[in-house]
């Protein structure tokens, strides 16, 4: 199993960031690696970083401004070659057919619930172990 995981959290919100930190702990799972997270809180860092390259999974804010995780998450699945696996985090459980548009591989509601994001997280972080990526 690799050292560590990178997971970048792109949100304009503090506060939602640190949720995600807070959730996720040193590792949300004991069978995955170590998390490392890199904070972006516009869209123009998260695709800089994205093509820095080394980022395991993306947690997007759905709510985020000027644009919404679900945008940039259609944007990064149609622009970035090999796009890690992305967890969006969206409003309202009713939103999730928009996270299903957007191509993200999972989505969790707002406000992080600990548990739940953490089991989702840890799910990303597994598959994307089992392709070798």
């Amino acid at each position: 199993m690799q050292a560590t995981a990178t997971v970048l959290v792109y949100s304009d919100d503090s506060n939602t960031r640190e949720q995600v930190r807070l959730a996720t702990g040193r590792r949300p799972a004991p069978d995955v690696p170590v998390v490392e997270f890199v904070e972006c809180a516009t869209p123009a860092a998260v695709l800089k970083e994205l093509d820095r390259g080394g980022i395991d999974v993306c947690v997007l804010d759905g709510e985020a401004v000027p644009m919404g995780g679900m945008g940039l998450c259609r944007q990064i699945k149609d622009e970035v070659f090999q796009s890690p696996p992305v967890l969006l985090l969206i409003a309202r459980p009713q939103d999730a057919w928009l996270a299903t548009w957007s191509r993200a591989e999972a989505a969790v509601t707002l406000p992080v619930e600990p548990v739940e994001f953490a089991s989702a997280l840890a799910a990303l972080l597994r598959e994307k172990r089992l392709q070798g990526v």
